[in-house]
């Protein structure tokens, strides 16, 4: 393949020019600049591109668009209702109760019809200006049919020669003072389950966590966060990385095979790109950043040439969880960044 077409933008790095597409982990340890689309299902999307401009001083957000304050949001259909959230949040208590399970992240897709004017180019434009992220990116690759816009708050994994680090995110609330216990035990939780797949693929004795339960302030709502580092084994290849940390611990839960099996259980819909793993690897010169697909826009086309636009959302459930309570936070974390889509759409009707 030999296809100019195609841009892909994260914080500090811009890459153009698709060269080839494919969906072996053996490619990621292949020379070249690989955008990377790992969906929560594990289907692999790697673009090695042509040109890369790495940026000292990325572009700053610009001037942030009022938000409409009590957006319409009618028009987006959710893979689980309100009804049908709540009732899982109780199923994975009752797992919880019975052993089962200590932690579930329940998660539903949102979906909506855009006209044919709807940009993404426009969507990821606005979402820079008025929801700057630290893990930002986008990805327009027409080729290999990634048309993606995350605001992505959480690292999966950053990586610098033989060094690796994840910065698990668990706890959300509009201020640091409304965070509850339950946040704390459950971010604290999850940071073990990281720390522990780490080791995995790291030198012993290496892995260690290196900061537990620090506030991330983002627009409109707050986290906990905590950052797990570690020594790669030497000949660590992607495969056996992703093996070991794959689908990221604050997505899933814990035990990370129990999570997924209820997850399985209780969600009907596949989750696509949300909660997998966006971003580069970069093996010209031994780095790579993916974030954690949350906060996350991506675009499908139906048999019909209807297009879809859709966006996940999600909350850890624990036996402290209550149902309301959880579904609130599913509304929070979208609220925002569906308001900026439906300003997006009613500009292209």
């Amino acid at each position: 393949m030999d296809d100019e077409d195609g841009r892909a933008q994260f914080a500090g790095v811009t890459a153009t020019g698709v060269v080839e597409v494919r969906h072996d982990l053996v490619a990621l340890d292949e020379p070249g600049f690989w955008v990377v689309v790992d969906t929560f299902e594990r289907e692999l999307t790697a673009v090695r591109m042509r040109s890369v401009e790495y940026l000292e001083h990325p572009d700053a957000a610009g001037v942030v668009e009022p938000l409409v304050a009590d957006p319409d949001l009618s028009a987006w259909s959710s893979s689980l209702d309100r009804s049908a959230y709540e009732r899982g949040v109780r199923a994975i208590r009752d797992r919880i109760a019975a052993g089962e399970v200590y932690q579930v992240n329940l998660c539903r897709v949102l979906s909506r019809a855009v006209p044919g004017g709807f940009s993404m180019a426009e969507l990821n434009r606005l979402v820079r200006q008025a929801n700057p992220a630290p893990r930002h990116g986008y990805i327009d690759t027409p080729h290999a049919r990634l048309e993606v816009v995350c605001a992505s708050p959480e690292l999966y994994l950053r990586r610098s020669g033989d060094r690796v680090w994840s910065a698990p995110i668990k706890g959300t609330a509009p201020t640091v003072e409304e965070l509850l216990p339950k946040d704390r035990t459950e971010n604290v939780m999850i940071t073990d389950l990281v720390r522990n797949d780490l080791s995995a693929v790291c030198r012993p004795g290496t892995v260690a966590v290196d900061a537990l339960l620090a506030p991330q302030y983002n627009p409109g709502l707050v986290h906990l966060e905590s950052t797990v580092s570690g020594q790669l084994d030497q000949g660590a290849q992607w495969a056996d990385i992703l093996g070991a940390t794959f689908p990221p611990g604050s997505v899933s839960g814990a035990p990370k095979s129990s999570a997924l099996t209820a997850i399985r259980d209780l969600e009907p819909v596949e989750r696509g790109p949300y909660c997998g793993a966006i971003g580069y690897v970069d093996n010209d010169r031994g780095t790579a950043s993916l974030a954690v697909g949350i906060r996350t826009f991506w675009l499908e086309h139906d048999r019909g040439g209807t297009r879809w636009l859709r966006y996940g959302t999600g909350a850890g459930i624990t036996w402290g969880s209550d149902p309301a309570g959880e579904w609130w936070e599913t509304a929070l974390k979208a609220r925002r960044l569906l308001a900026l889509a439906e300003s997006v759409i009613a500009r292209s009707e």
